[in-house]
């Protein structure tokens, strides 16, 4: 029997040793606390001194959340600029800063997009769940997601399962995602027992996808470090750090962020991956498709 040939666009597979792979640190997420871990960074000068530490240990790309003065999440255009200062004055651009869109149950889908769009950030975070909703209309999101292309706006979506992978897609084949700086992530684990991710996680994601877009993965719990290898050898990017994981892959606590960067570099080596520079993340993730 034979098949017809798939004709849907593909990123080109490269050797994993021609292909370098991101690490995007994740230093703090929405919800973590100085309690949960005493160095989870919560202001902009905490962010800076983590940038430094985590470029230092092979992190191309910072995952930034800002929070206000009493550690609650936070999407402020201008609480964004001066985490931003902070991060480029400990580091120049020698790290890709991608903000966050996230509404971690505080902000509506409108409320979002005009963050975004006044913050107009280099590299953004974008959860297709929270911005495809009933109560915004489709034109106003392709509206958006245009904004987004024309601007060469270095967007990641996030993905939770297969169907929102299937679902991406098929807003691109509409045309309602037009050509731009697009990548997505697969997020494992959000909806398993305990929120405790596994490798086994990945699988799903990789059936479904189209693999016209680059893409990275994050994951819950212990089986992290195990989770962004798994993608690294399927030549995926990585994405680390205390929003999601405290521990070492021996399940210690792990003392910092960078610990935990310094983890997903060796597994990274392992498999014969160059580590990504901050050039390579914004060639990677800049790409036009």
């Amino acid at each position: 029997m034979t098949h017809a040939a798939d004709p849907r666009p593909q990123a080109p597979r490269l050797p994993l040793a021609e292909s370098p792979v991101i690490i995007t640190v994740a230093p703090n997420g929405a919800y973590k606390q100085a309690a949960d871990h005493p160095a989870v960074p919560m202001t902009a000068e905490a962010l800076g001194r983590e940038a430094r530490a985590c470029l230092d240990a092979g992190a191309a790309m910072m995952h930034m959340h800002v929070r206000r003065p009493d550690g609650r999440h936070l999407l402020d255009a201008q609480a964004y600029r001066d985490a931003l200062a902070a991060v480029r004055k400990a580091v120049g651009d020698e790290l890709l800063v991608q903000v966050t869109s996230e509404a971690a149950g505080v902000y509506r889908a409108a409320e979002q997009m005009a963050m975004v769009r006044e913050l107009a950030p280099e590299a953004v975070s974008i959860g297709l769940r929270e911005i495809a909703v009933p109560e915004i209309p489709e034109g106003e999101l392709a509206a958006f997601l245009a904004w987004l292309a024309e601007r060469r706006v270095l967007t990641q979506i996030i993905l939770y399962d297969d169907a929102d992978v299937r679902r991406w897609q098929a807003l691109r084949q509409r045309g309602l995602a037009p050509a731009g700086a697009w990548s997505v992530l697969f997020v494992l684990g959000r909806y398993s027992a305990g929120q405790t991710s596994s490798a086994h996680d990945l699988l799903p994601f990789l059936a479904a996808s189209d693999h016209a877009l680059p893409w990275a993965v994050c994951a819950f719990g212990p089986e992290e470090n195990a989770c962004v290898t798994t993608a690294a050898a399927f030549g995926g990017h990585m994405r680390v750090g205390f929003e999601n994981n405290l521990k070492l892959r021996d399940g210690a606590i792990a003392p910092d962020n960078a610990a935990l960067v310094r983890q997903a570099a060796e597994g990274a080596r392992a498999l014969g991956r160059p580590l990504a520079n901050a050039a390579d993340a914004r060639r990677i993730y800049g790409a036009i498709a």
